[in-house]
């Protein structure tokens, strides 16, 4: 039986004959973003990748690509314009942008902006780069139009406040969508675009503009990102996360009631699948399990053991040992495991299809 998954597609230019390459990728940007002119030095034996994830009416993909080119011109713009903001995540390498009179240079872990209603040019350095690009029609964006054009060729950061919330769910998202239904996309679709409406907003100092839902989901996500961030505090508590939102108790509670859930079950959630993951890694085989629960802030292992049973149906052990028969029955003879521990860090060649090596 098929898995019942996110819907997903996958590009490969290697897949195809050598001149046909860069041809095909052209149009594959066309169909994703909007019809542009693509130039590139590499068009002999042009590499590109991409994986396409769609979201109900937003569109999210991760890809790696050789030198390239993009022109959107007037008359592009006039043959055809699905009326979108793109914004793209860069991850490795380098780009830029002329506008005319703005040019704007990109560094890693920034989000380039844009619009298919605007003409301009955009180019990547000489070496393949890694972005995560992202697809939301205009109407959905609840901050003005000529309120979000002043946004369009700046950079947001991805590193500090609504953008680093954004980013942080893309890369997750586009890290493993097997743990999705079909049924999650639309809502995925509405957080991503409420992270971008935030950060738009947030550049124009327009938050106040916002729809009430918007201001909330956002804020939730905000909480979220803090509470994965001090998973290991045994003292978390919803007094602290309050506190540090500067919101009360009783609003933070329905903030996440809203979505159906206590803060407490959502703490327990992410701290038992952390411990759940490192369990399975056969690099930290070596850690013991009370180290293990001790990481994620469960300083007693009665108390994890318990809780663990009840979310897996199994103890801690048994979940180690299987997945470590399992990993040694699928590894071929002679491989060795690495047994350094993982960091919990997630770097652009963490994402599949992010690594030249996975063309």
């Amino acid at each position: 039986m098929t898995a019942s998954v996110l819907h997903e597609s996958v590009f490969r230019t290697t897949d195809l004959p050598v001149g046909a390459r860069f041809e095909a990728w052209t149009e594959r940007m066309g169909q994703t973003h909007a019809p542009m002119q693509l130039v590139s030095d590499r068009t002999a034996d042009y590499r590109g990748h991409q994986r396409v994830i769609g979201l109900g009416d937003v569109t999210v993909w991760p890809a790696t690509f050789d030198q390239l080119v993009f022109r959107r011109t007037p008359k592009l713009i006039r043959r055809s314009d699905p009326e979108s903001y793109h914004l793209s995540l860069l991850l490795k390498g380098e780009g830029a942008a002329d506008w005319g009179r703005q040019r704007t240079a990109y560094r890693v872990h920034d989000f380039h902006t844009n619009s298919s209603s605007r003409a301009g040019e955009m180019l990547t350095g000489s070496d393949p780069v890694t972005i995560v690009g992202v697809e939301v029609p205009r109407a959905l964006v609840a901050v003005p139009a000529h309120r979000a054009d002043r946004v369009l060729g700046s950079l947001i950061s991805g590193r500090e406040g609504v953008g680093a919330l954004l980013a942080q769910f893309l890369l997750h998202l586009v890290s493993d969508t097997s743990v999705y239904e079909p049924s999650d996309a639309p809502r995925l679709g509405t957080v991503v675009t409420d992270l971008v409406t935030a950060a738009f907003a947030h550049a124009v100092d327009a938050d106040l503009r916002l729809p009430p839902e918007t201001q909330s989901r956002t804020l939730t996500l905000r909480v979220k990102a803090f509470i994965r961030r001090h998973l290991d505090d045994p003292d978390l508590t919803p007094a602290g996360i309050a506190a540090a939102h500067h919101i009360s108790r009783s609003y933070l509670y329905r903030l996440f009631q809203a979505e159906g859930l206590t803060v407490a079950s959502y703490i327990r959630h992410q701290r038992l699948a952390n411990a759940r993951r490192e369990l399975a890694d056969p690099r930290l085989r070596a850690l013991p399990i009370h180290a293990v629960a001790a990481r994620w802030g469960f300083p007693r292992a009665a108390e994890f053991t318990r809780a663990f049973r009840t979310a897996y149906g199994l103890p801690p052990s048994e979940l180690r040992e299987q997945a470590l028969a399992e990993r040694c029955d699928a590894a071929s003879p002679g491989t060795v495991v690495d047994a350094v521990p993982s960091g919990r860090g997630r770097s652009a060649n963490d994402i599949p299809g992010a690594s030249p090596a996975s063309w």
